[in-house]
């Protein structure tokens, strides 16, 4: 089975603290994970090496939903998350690893993220815009400085 691996890279003006916890709170998670015109649900999420978590996007247009879910391989706080998962939709198989890496710099945090084993199903275009998407959602989330 053919696979497609994308990269991203960004600088946000936010903390690495709070950028980790949005990839390990169900609330933000779905939140800031699914693309535009989605509806995230996190069924379960324990986040600790090789707990599990799970869960669905729903396409607000059509109500159609897909879920998935997978492990969390490697935590690191404020500085690196790596998850897997796989969808529960045979016709999606293999399983996707991604790894986040965070580091400090001068106006916030330096951030890369990197998606292996994405199904040649998927054409790899698309994975890049949910993930721009995805990523902006994610600068809406964490950047704000809201006082108490």
């Amino acid at each position: 089975m053919s696979t497609s691996t994308v990269r991203h890279h960004r600088v946000l003006r936010a903390p690495p603290e709070r950028l980790y916890r949005a990839f390990v709170e169900p609330g933000a998670f779905e939140r800031w994970l699914p693309p535009f015109g989605f509806i995230g649900k996190v069924h379960a999420m324990n986040a600790v090496v090789g707990g599990e978590w799970r869960m669905s996007f729903t396409n607000f247009g059509t109500g159609h939903a897909h879920s998935f879910g997978g492990r969390y391989l490697e935590l690191v706080p404020g500085q690196r998350v790596v998850y897997d998962a796989a969808f529960d939709d045979p016709n999606l198989p293999g399983r996707m690893t991604t790894t986040v890496t965070l580091a400090r710099v001068s106006c916030g945090t330096d951030m890369s993220v990197v998606q292996d084993g994405i199904p040649s199903v998927i054409p790899v275009e698309m994975c890049y815009l949910g993930w721009q998407e995805s990523l902006l959602s994610l600068a809406q989330l964490v950047e704000p400085e809201i006082p108490g």
